[in-house]
């Protein structure tokens, strides 16, 4: 019985969990480690904002002298922004800029454009100014509202985005502790296959999947390794495999997973502890999955979409389940343009481009072979296993890639 898609995604979660570890963390500058994952809880070393501050540019004042009407007020020395200001004396108003200190006495800041006259008098003038009503809190940042000193500012497992990294930034720190990038060993199979740029041979075809791949494996975020493109000989398979293994934490390969004849894969690892399965996907049924000479190791069907599907399915959302990157996938609810069919018992994922106007578009038929299609595309329609018929205009979930 062909093993269901939640089922595989968690056993390759599980056969990965090992390698998160605090051997797995390392400490980066801060934009190093843009795309990675937090190891660690990030706890806040300071507040912020660090000290209360203006929202606006306008005067500071006490807010208690303003509190029946508004009134006049003598305008005293302005707090430009990065300046330790004097307290404010009673009966005065200080021209502040934004995000400058409050001085200490005042409470309250009063818009320019609420002002008369609606403008700041020149420096060194002997002047006043007349102000409305004015609360107290009015337009100021008090410190630690947007986050407290020694609170959690970023949980471990958070993937870090220019926000994440700007927070960071604005707490004072220079470096992060990240997990390390996976290190892939990428191997494409097949007699057939002939690295892009050479002559194509009666029978050949050339191989896009290493590059779709290693593309796509980039793109989360793992180091990745290309092999030579190994033929249909399991002792030539796995030479090129031991021969580059002891800096890797991962092997992964495509083609050779099924039952024909010429299944090297299948064949180099025979004796080994991996699993040779059917899960419930279309494409991308025939997988592998265990440990070669005790690394973990995943086996991706050959044809090209198959193999990309396999990493959207399974791998992708196991290194974002456990080590917070890549961010998962975006995930939008969409009506079809056309009807479309799906096998009984098998949950199927099709190419499609979403429109402007909210209706998804399917690009190419349900073929594992259409690279034409898949280039076209920039979504992944999922129709779960039980579900084999739906109409146009039907609701489906869409995977943005």
């Amino acid at each position: 019985m062909a093993r269901s898609v939640a089922a595989h995604r968690q056993a390759v979660e599980d056969l990965l969990s090992n390698l998160r570890g605090p051997s797995r963390t390392t400490m980066l500058p801060l934009l190093d480690a843009l795309g990675l994952a937090l190891a660690v809880d990030v706890v806040a070393p300071i507040s912020l904002p660090p000290f209360d501050n203006s929202q606006m540019d306008g005067f500071a004042v006490r807010s208690k002298e303003l509190s029946h009407g508004g009134g006049v007020l003598r305008v005293v020395a302005p707090v430009p922004a990065g300046a330790a200001p004097q307290p404010l004396e009673p009966g005065t108003a200080a021209p502040i800029m934004t995000g400058a200190m409050i001085p200490k006495g005042s409470d309250a800041v009063v818009p320019v454009e609420r002002a008369v006259p609606a403008a700041f008098p020149p420096p060194q003038s002997r002047s006043s100014v007349m102000l409305p009503k004015t609360d107290a809190g009015d337009y100021v940042r008090r410190t630690g509202s947007d986050i407290a000193e020694g609170t959690v500012a970023l949980e471990a497992g958070t993937a870090l985005g220019p926000g994440q990294l700007g927070l960071l930034a604005a707490l004072g720190l220079t470096e992060v502790e990240v997990y390390r990038p996976l290190r892939v060993l990428l191997l494409t199979t097949g007699d057939e296959v002939v690295p892009p740029g050479n002559p194509l041979g009666p029978g050949k075809i050339y191989d896009s999947n290493g590059t779709l791949l290693e593309a796509a494996m980039r793109q989360a975020g793992l180091e990745v390794r290309r092999l030579d493109i190994s033929g249909d000989e399991p002792d030539v398979f796995l030479e090129l495999v031991r021969g580059r293994m002891d800096s890797a934490d991962l092997v992964v390969t495509t083609g050779g997973v099924s039952k024909g004849a010429y299944e090297v894969v299948r064949q180099a690892m025979d004796g080994q502890a991996i699993e040779f399965l059917s899960v419930a996907m279309q494409p991308g049924g025939p997988q592998g999955i265990g440990t070669f000479d005790g690394l973990p190791f995943l086996g991706f069907p050959g044809n090209p979409v198959s193999c990309l599907v396999s990493f959207e399915m399974f791998l992708r959302p196991a290194l974002g389940a456990l080590f917070g990157a890549p961010a998962p996938r975006p995930v939008v609810r969409a009506r079809l343009a056309e009807a479309l069919t799906s096998p009984a018992g098998k949950h199927q994922v099709r190419r499609a481009t979403l429109r402007t106007d909210g209706i998804v578009q399917l690009e190419g038929g349900a073929g594992s072979h259409l690279m034409h299609a898949l280039a076209r595309s920039n979504a992944f329609v999922q129709v779960p296993e039980g579900v084999t018929d739906l109409p146009a205009g039907a609701e489906v979930e869409v995977w943005m890639l």
